[in-house]
């Protein structure tokens, strides 16, 4: 069995925040679910968090998907896996350790880990990466035959080795019987009176034991996140990501660093994206569409060839072959067949439209059934709330709903009906018949002058 525990009990101080560090969002998801993801995907199957400081953001955040230990104090990470001592237990086998603030690890580079550590029968085995800039890292120190030997801390190494620009990225990947006996041989014999995870390979080397490396190939996947910069800085590492993954599935990104796209969309091919879109949680956008500059849309699914300008659309439905916006506002709950227009400043909530219908402009739609073929003039609302509970609306096929009309729901437009502009309609409107409701025009002949509101300037 793979297990893993992954450490999550630092404050985090130097995020500034009353929320704990690994909850924060990169791309959409909290830093900590990139690295169980990215866990579950090599194959781990048990995962044990530790947490301390603020445990109950982290417990909100991911429920009973995993097991917790707790760190009361803060004595290293080296104490926190020994925290998890009563998981270790139950747990035999192999088992990875890793850092909760590493959102950049991939499910690929994990398994590369796991499957070296077991093809060469190691007792630990350390993920590393040559570094550019190495500075603040643990170096990899190795014998005259290239073996690896241990980690030094940035803090004790010598001049020369300062110079190595192998690091240890603070992953691995170890066997639980060895990891808990080199657990229990820890002490806190250092400056900061800490007790060390990097020492275990120290001890179990002392021992006789096995312990390699494994060098990632990117070195930005040991990228941690300590502040909002190093956020920034993988939220855009990720972003990149998965924008060329959806280009490589063939879709059309007009500018592609200024689009953010969530790991967990699906966009169909010889779609069209334009800059500054952003495509969050499990929207789905179907084949062919063209979505204009500046959209926003979140747990969406879009049919085939539609076509959407600078709108927003959240958790909804829409068909194919359909053209919203610009400026339109489509929020959770609507469902929109095909062949539907919405156009500029429309706002629909919960409305279910049947194909070919017209909502052109200035129309607010909200807890509304409409069918199929209907044509809506500017400026209808759905009258759907008074004050206290929502109501209704219902319009059937081919309905016509003129310039400026109030829908005072509950109320019912039966088929083929038109509505006169200027309306307000309470009350059912049979089948082909035609509605007028406002009150006849009055014109009071001499009334501006009689009441002195007008006086022309001179």
């Amino acid at each position: 069995m793979i297990s893993a525990v992954v450490l999550a009990a630092g404050e985090g101080k130097r995020m500034k925040s009353e929320k704990i560090k690994v909850i924060h969002k990169a791309l959409g998801k909290e830093i900590i679910q990139w690295v169980l993801d990215a866990a579950k995907g090599a194959g781990v199957q048990d995962i044990c968090v530790v947490v301390g400081n603020k445990e109950e953001q982290v417990r909100e955040v991911l429920g009973e998907t995993v097991s917790y230990a707790r760190q009361a104090e803060q004595k290293g990470t080296g104490h926190a896996v020994q925290m998890a001592e009563d998981f270790l237990k139950a747990h035999k086998g192999t088992v990875m350790l890793l850092c909760g603030d590493v959102p950049l690890v991939t499910a690929s580079s994990l398994q590369g880990m796991l499957e070296k550590h077991q093809k060469e029968g190691n007792a630990c085995t350390v993920m590393t990466a040559v570094v550019e800039n190495p500075k603040g890292y643990g170096r990899i120190a190795r014998d005259e035959e290239g073996v690896f030997a241990e980690i030094v801390e940035h803090r004790d190494c010598t001049p020369a080795q300062l110079e190595i620009r192998e690091c240890n990225a603070g992953m691995y990947c170890v066997e639980t019987e060895e990891l808990l006996e080199a657990l229990g041989n820890l002490t806190c014999d250092n400056n900061q009176k800490e007790y060390y995870l990097t020492d275990i390979t120290k001890l179990l080397r002392q021992a006789g034991k096995p312990v390699g490396t494994y060098i990632l190939e990117n070195e930005k996947e040991m990228m941690g996140v300590n502040d909002r910069i190093q956020l920034a800085m993988v939220t855009e590492e990720l972003r990149d990501r998965y924008v060329k993954k959806q280009m490589a599935e063939g879709v059309t990104f007009l500018k592609p660093d200024s689009c953010f796209v969530s790991p967990d969309a699906v966009i169909g091919q010889d779609t069209i994206i334009y800059p500054n879109c952003i495509i969050e949680g499990n929207t789905v956008i179907g084949k062919d569409c063209v979505i204009g500059p500046d959209s926003r849309f979140c747990d969406a699914v879009i049919g085939d060839g539609t076509e959407i300008q600078k709108s927003v659309i959240l958790e909804s439905t829409i068909g194919n072959g359909v053209k919203i916006g610009p400026f339109a506002y489509i929020r959770p709950g609507n469902e929109i067949g095909d062949k539907v227009k919405i156009g500029d400043f429309v706002e629909l909530k919960k409305a279910k439209v049947a194909s070919g219908t017209k909502i052109p402009h200035l129309t607010y739609l909200g807890d509304a059934t409409i069918g199929e073929d209907c044509n809506f003039a500017c400026g209808v609302v759905t009258a759907n709330y008074d004050g206290s509970n929502k109501f209704q609306t219902k319009i059937g096929d081919r309905c016509f709903v003129g310039c400026n009309v109030n829908l005072v729901a509950p109320v019912t437009i039966e088929d083929d009906a038109y509505i006169a502009a200027g309306s307000t309609i309470t009350e059912t409107v049979p089948e082909k018949a035609m509605a007028i409701a406002r009150a006849r025009q009055v014109n009071k002949e001499g009334w501006v002058t009689v009441k002195g509101k007008y006086k022309r300037k001179k």
